[in-house]
């Protein structure tokens, strides 16, 4: 500019027109990975947790169990199942994964090539239907058993520690905001599927978790830390009297299965003390072609765990996790996969996303909060009856809670682009192109699919056909794979691209011991980190 006398600038008037600063840790969570609140308060949390994970741990195997032939008492034992090795799982992920607050849990990701399993032509000419479950639940062991080597050698060896080197906080944007708003299908979609119950979950956890605490001054925060909690209790309440008044006697079959409170089927089919074990359906049957699209989903869950990683450690006022620790975590993971194989889960395990949002809602991000809820999970898995009494819940109760928990992950993941220089045109066009296509091209194939009856990849083939099919379905990868490619590759030797994309905010976690509160976060107990070379 011409003129001027070469003064300094004159100071801003408003506190409001300075910007924010970065932070590459939250400063307003009440407890952190290593401040475990008090034992009465860190026991009603854990239960919190616990119930969260209910809704993926009985919707799945709901979904999944008739297909195979299973009933009542087959599903109850697979929701057991699943709710132990989630325990254990998640135990092994706090102690010598990733250490964050974690819970491990069933993943929808899964779905798509166990579905395939369910429909092989081999199965059709069974006729019992308890034989039928058993031997397609075996040919889905033995797929996860074969797909969970995948993150055992690329996690335990260090691969996936030097690709997520290259992450910045541009690529992981897009990345973790889809691994939870990409999920929007499982929010209020389900809570229509009964309104009457799912809108009041909604706004009584909206109210009780926002606008209470802000109504109601109490010396400790009763409201934001238990809204769960008493959102649950109050519109199940309210469920239970619509069904014993009568309120769905004469409605459809599909809407008493959602609405009322007594046709999960699960109480009458549970055993009461029941402990899962390996291989309890029988030996795995395998095959090359199903055991292929298997790991092509645990490659994807491998892609979406990472961005859920990255929002727990932001909720836990953790710093950035080194590259070491996320591909620790994911080793654990696979050896959490192969657990489900072993034992019979009927599905894969990734880090829940619902769970991730709830650390974010109760600003709690203590490590001994979620160990507490994986007792819970053992614990009630063990105790068949009890613990089908929670896990039948209404699910769009659940859905209710997602649109909450999800919107929180996709708001962690949108957080780190305070690193990145927004006001950049080549920031603008890899954020925008990222999450457009990762929004559109799964979409194009679940319409496909919904239309068609198989994806839009159709060979002869049906391993191929699984694989690419479950690979672009999935919102998070998709957008993840796009803004990871395309920040590595464009502009690489532009001097200011380094900076735009954040890069140098994340430089010094490159290495375990490029930051001292790394070992604050993520030290393995016994000193076992000396096992562990790549960290």
């Amino acid at each position: 500019m011409a003129g001027g006398g070469g003064g300094a600038a004159p100071a801003p008037k408003h506190d409001e027109l300075v910007a924010h600063p970065v932070k590459d840790q939250l400063s307003n969570v009440y407890f952190c990975i290593n401040s475990p609140p008090p034992w009465p308060e860190a026991i009603l949390l854990g239960f919190q947790h616990f119930l969260v994970m209910l809704g993926t741990t009985v919707i799945i195997p709901t979904a999944l169990v008739p297909q195979m032939g299973g009933g009542n008492d087959e599903k109850a034992r697979v929701v057991q199942t699943l709710l132990f090795v989630a325990g254990i799982n998640t135990l092994l992920q706090t102690y010598f994964g990733t250490c964050l607050p974690a819970v491990i849990g069933g993943s929808y990701t899964f779905v798509l090539p166990t579905i395939s399993i369910i429909l092989a032509g081999r199965y059709s000419n069974i006729v019992d239907p308890h034989e039928k479950f058993l031997r397609i639940m075996r040919g889905i062991q033995g797929a996860l058993i074969v797909a969970s080597t995948l993150q055992i050698i690329v996690g335990f060896s260090g691969l996936w520690r030097n690709v997520t080197r290259f992450l910045s906080p541009l690529s992981a944007a897009p990345l973790i905001a889809l691994a939870g708003f990409g999920l929007y299908e499982l929010g209020f979609p389900g809570v229509a599927k009964c309104v009457e119950i799912g809108l009041p979950a909604i706004i009584v956890l909206v109210v009780l978790s926002q606008y209470a605490p802000h109504a109601v001054h109490l010396d400790m925060p009763v409201f934001e830390r238990f809204a769960v909690i008493f959102s649950i209790t109050i519109v199940w309440l309210y469920a239970y009297l619509l069904t014993i008044g009568g309120a769905y006697r004469h409605s459809p079959p599909k809407t008493q299965l959602h609405c009322r409170t007594d046709r999960s089927g699960l109480v009458g089919g549970a055993p009461w003390i029941r402990v899962p074990y390996p291989f309890q359906w029988g030996a795995p049957t395998f095959d090359a072609g199903e055991a292929f699209a298997m790991m092509a989903a645990s490659f994807v869950a491998l892609v979406e765990s990472t961005g859920t990683f990255l929002a727990v450690a932001r909720y836990a006022s953790a710093t950035h996790v080194p590259p070491s620790v996320l591909s620790r975590g994911i080793g654990w993971q696979g050896i959490g996969i192969l657990l489900d194989g072993l034992f019979g889960t009927v599905n894969g395990s990734t880090v829940s996303v619902e769970n991730a949002g709830l650390l974010g809602l109760t600003r709690v991000g203590s490590r001994r909060v979620v160990q507490i809820s994986a007792g819970f999970m053992i614990f009630f898995s063990v105790l068949g009856k009890f613990g089908a009494v929670f896990a039948s819940i209404p699910a769009p109760i659940f859905a209710a809670l997602y649109c909450i928990f999800f919107a929180y992950v996709g708001a962690a993941g949108l957080s780190f682009l305070q690193f990145c220089n927004l006001n950049s045109f080549r920031t603008k066009f890899i954020l925008g192109f990222s999450v457009f296509m990762g929004l559109s091209v799964p979409q194009y194939f679940n319409e496909y699919t919904s239309v068609a009856g198989y994806g839009p990849v159709h060979t002869g083939q049906r391993w191929f056909n699984d694989i690419i099919n479950v690979i672009f379905s999935s919102k998070a990868f998709v957008a993840g794979l796009v803004a990871f490619f395309l920040d590595i590759t464009l502009h690489r030797h532009d001097s200011n691209a380094r900076k735009d994309r954040g890069y140098h905010w994340w430089h010094k976690f490159r290495s375990y011991k490029g930051d001292p509160r790394s070992h604050e976060f993520y030290k393995l107990p016994f000193n076992l980190n000396k096992f562990f070379p790549s960290v």
